[in-house]
């Protein structure tokens, strides 16, 4: 072996043993800090998460997907509250909402198609337009009187789609709005936190990204380890931001919902997503109470999307909650569940 040859296997054996250094320190870096986190006190330890039953029924939708529903409080309770979840959540992530709730209001929650329960559809059938109809179904079959919709994330998406395609039942039938941590639009303008050069180039790439991930989706899912420490910080990062004080508690049961979430429904449901715009519609939730809550550190609708919503919605009460992020239920419950307290009571004395 030549001089120049020994140095250049010597420069790339240096290379190789710098790069599983820095790897094996990253993944030591990120033990260490998942250790960390879950050392600290946490208030939820014991909180029984998922364990909230309800009355189950079964809704087939005109276009044959089974959704899950579940119903749950006093059946002769006068206003009942629908719960619309978020992307890759389900129905058990209203968890303190429905606790708070259930022993005075008539509640249905149900998980939208393809998440939690529910069946899956076709990715033709993963529009948020879709989801609007099948809201209207759901009303139709189990909302006998007047009622309040309570929508996160998505969730608040499915509600505009909702009073895009059936406007006649806001006013009459739908008596109260709640629009929680959503957007009307523009979400493929976010720039998450990053710089403005980094976040158009993610952009520019991501659609096709995740179309790669959908079709590859079975061996996707085969890598997603449960309770894994990188989907741990992941979510605790995306879903709760820099809040040093969330209950790992919390943090694992969210990202056992996201985990539990098919990864070909998520790449169904992005170009949704990122599609969505129904401001022009927003005018139809003007003439019922509506409340919008975002957190002010919310990286994935932030506040100038609920700020956007407000401006078309005079009559609405915006609330932003200092040191939140996107999973405001699961991180606020009590200041969520005091804005949707509030706004039953101003539908009850209308």
């Amino acid at each position: 072996m030549t001089t120049t040859t020994r140095r250049r296997v010597g420069i790339a054996g240096a290379i190789v043993g710098a790069a599983s250094a820095g790897v094996a320190a990253a993944a030591l870096a990120k033990r260490y800090a998942v250790g960390r986190i879950r050392l600290r006190p946490d208030t939820e330890a014991s909180e029984l998460f998922g364990e909230l039953g309800g009355r189950e029924h079964t809704l087939i939708t005109s276009d044959e997907v089974a959704l899950h529903v579940e119903v749950d409080g006093p059946e002769d309770a006068p206003l009942t509250i629908v719960f619309c979840h978020g992307y890759c959540l389900s129905l058990e992530s209203w968890h303190y909402q429905r606790k708070d709730l259930r022993e005075s209001h008539r509640l249905v929650l149900w998980d939208q198609r393809s998440h939690g329960r529910s069946q899956r559809a076709t990715p033709d059938g993963s529009t948020i337009d879709r989801l609007g109809d099948d809201l209207a179904e759901l009303i139709e079959e189990f909302v006998p009187g007047p009622c309040v919709l309570v929508g996160h994330s998505m969730g608040g998406m499915t509600i505009m789609a909702l009073a895009d395609r059936h406007p006649h039942l806001f006013g009459d039938k739908v008596r109260g709005v709640a629009l929680i941590s959503t957007s009307a639009g523009k979400l493929a303008e976010l720039t998450l936190g990053l710089p403005a050069l980094l976040s158009k180039a993610l952009h520019k790439v991501a659609p096709a990204t995740v179309s790669m991930l959908g079709r590859r989706g079975a061996l996707v899912d085969r890598t997603r380890h449960a309770g894994s420490d990188i989907a741990f910080l992941i979510t605790r990062y995306m879903g709760f931001g820099d809040s040093k004080n969330v209950s790992p508690t919390v943090v694992d049961f969210a990202e056992s919902m996201i985990r539990a979430t098919p990864t070909e429904v998520f790449a169904d449901f992005y170009p949704a997503l990122m599609n969505h715009d129904k401001l022009a519609a927003l005018h139809v939730l003007d003439p019922v109470p509506t409340a919008i809550l975002v957190g002010d550190g919310d990286w994935l609708t932030p506040p100038e999307h609920s700020e956007a919503i407000a401006a078309a919605l005079p009559k609405a009460q915006l609330t932003e909650v200092p040191d939140t992020s996107h999973l405001i239920q699961l991180e606020r419950p009590g200041a969520v569940n005091d804005v949707l307290r509030d706004l039953a009571k101003r539908v009850e004395l209308s």
